[in-house]
Formats: structure tokens, C-alpha cells, sequence
């Protein structure tokens, strides 16, 4: 096993001995969103002709699940190392930066996925759900896990308490999540906010992942696609170059 796998190992153990916490915990966060989302505004809300609010509303659970813990697996996972102390024995190894990217992304890759899944598979009674484009599907989440993986690299990088990450996540990641579209069609918002929707990176990894569902969406796929596609790589760029220089680990 080479170096880059051992340490995707180690981090794909690191999530799965505590699953209750890191897949059940956000798996029954979901479940509560849909009962209560669902239960209020089931018979108010239709936004895709022949799609019922509660269909329409679990891949965007799935997918704010998803997004929300890749971004907490990787930067967890940093700032945990930092503060403990037990970083320095990963920078003593040979591992390149790009070994590095390769294990804490594609770790969160996977959790972001396992959760997503386990989203879908435990509401699947709620709705009668259609699977028009499953490639959409899994290019969306793939990208998306990816990018926020990236991206709680850079959190765990930057941040040299658990205050820091808190603020990160709470003022970054989450408002970006929840007023991506998960829970309404952005048709719905004033022209304004439509425009700042627009803005936001978020939109399209889930209205993407909505149109591989059923076939329809907000904005076009191909849209979506190029957007979150560009993000990934200027965040995975980002990311590579802050592991090279050994921005905040090596001092």
C-alpha cells in the first residue's frame, strides 16, 4: 500500500469508528428537516409540474448533507491534528503535498457520499423519487464532495483553534448552504435575491444534482456543470499550493 492510500485509510477509519456521530448524526438531522419541512409546506408548495414539495425537497437534503460533512471531514480531521499535536508525524514521512490533497479529499469524498446515500436511502419511502439522469447525479456529487473537501483543507489549514473553524463554518458554509435552493426554487425569490442566488457556488451543485433527479431545473445543467467544475479546480488549486508552501504546519 503506498503512502497516499495509507493515509486515506487513516482517515477514512478516523470517520467511520465514531459513524454514529459522522454518517447517523447527520443522517437524522435530514430526517427532522424533512418532517418538519415537509409536514408544513407539503400542500402549500408545488415547484416542478407533477413533482410534489417532498420529492423535490430530498436531493437537496441529500446534497446539503453531503456538501456540509466532506467540508467537516478534512477540516476537522486538520485542526484536530494541530491542536493535538500529532500533525508532526505526518510531516516527518515523505509524502507530497499532492499525496496529502489525495487522501484528506478523497476521504471526505467518501463520507460525503455514505451520508448523502444514507439520506437518500432512509426518506426513500417519503416520496416517490425519479432517477431521470443518475450520471448527473453522481458527477454533482462527486464535484461537490470534492470541492468542499478542498475547501475544509483550506479551513483546517487556516484555522488554529476550534473558535476559528466554528466562525468558518457558521458564517461561510452553512448560510451558503441553506440559501442554495435546498428548501425552495430560487423562481420564488425577489429579483434581487434571485441575482445573489445566481452568486452563489452552492446553487448549482444543487440544482445540478435536482435535474439528474428529474430532468428539470432551475438553470441548465451544463451551467451547473461549468460552474462547480471551475470551483473545484480553483479551490483544488488553492489547496495545492497552501499544502506545498506548508501554509501554517511547518513553523
Amino acid at each position: 500500500m503506498s503512502g497516499w492510500q495509507t493515509l486515506l485509510l487513516k482517515e477514512v477509519l478516523r470517520f467511520w469508528k465514531v459513524a454514529f456521530q459522522t454518517v447517523a448524526a447527520p443522517i437524522l438531522t435530514a430526517i427532522l428537516y424533512l418532517l418538519i419541512f415537509g409536514h408544513v409546506l407539503q400542500e402549500h408548495v408545488q415547484v416542478y409540474d407533477g413533482v410534489g414539495y417532498i420529492a423535490f425537497l430530498l436531493p437537496g437534503l441529500a446534497m446539503m448533507s453531503l456538501l456540509q460533512n466532506a467540508f467537516a471531514n478534512s477540516s476537522s480531521s486538520l485542526i484536530q491534528s494541530k491542536i493535538v499535536g500529532n500533525l508532526v508525524f505526518l510531516l516527518l514521512t515523505p509524502l507530497s503535498h499532492r499525496a496529502w490533497f489525495a487522501a484528506y479529499v478523497g476521504s471526505s469524498i467518501l463520507r460525503g457520499l455514505v451520508v448523502g446515500a444514507g439520506v437518500l436511502l432512509v426518506t426513500v419511502w417519503a416520496a416517490d423519487l425519479r432517477f431521470a439522469h443518475p450520471l448527473w447525479i453522481a458527477v454533482f456529487a462527486v464535484l461537490g464532495a470534492g470541492l468542499m473537501g478542498a475547501l475544509g483543507v483550506i479551513a483546517g489549514l487556516w484555522a488554529e483553534k476550534f473558535d476559528q473553524m466554528a466562525a468558518f463554518q457558521n458564517f461561510i458554509i452553512m448560510p451558503m448552504t441553506f440559501l442554495s435552493g435546498v428548501f425552495y426554487s430560487i423562481h420564488s425569490l425577489p429579483p434581487f435575491w434571485q441575482v445573489v442566488s445566481h452568486l452563489n457556488p452552492f446553487f448549482y451543485m444543487i440544482d445540478g444534482a435536482r435535474y439528474g433527479f428529474f430532468g428539470v431545473s432551475d438553470v441548465s445543467p451544463w451551467l451547473s456543470l461549468a460552474v462547480v467544475a471551475g470551483a473545484f479546480l480553483a479551490v483544488a488549486a488553492l489547496t495545492l499550493h497552501l499544502l506545498r508552501i506548508g501554509y501554517k504546519i511547518r513553523h
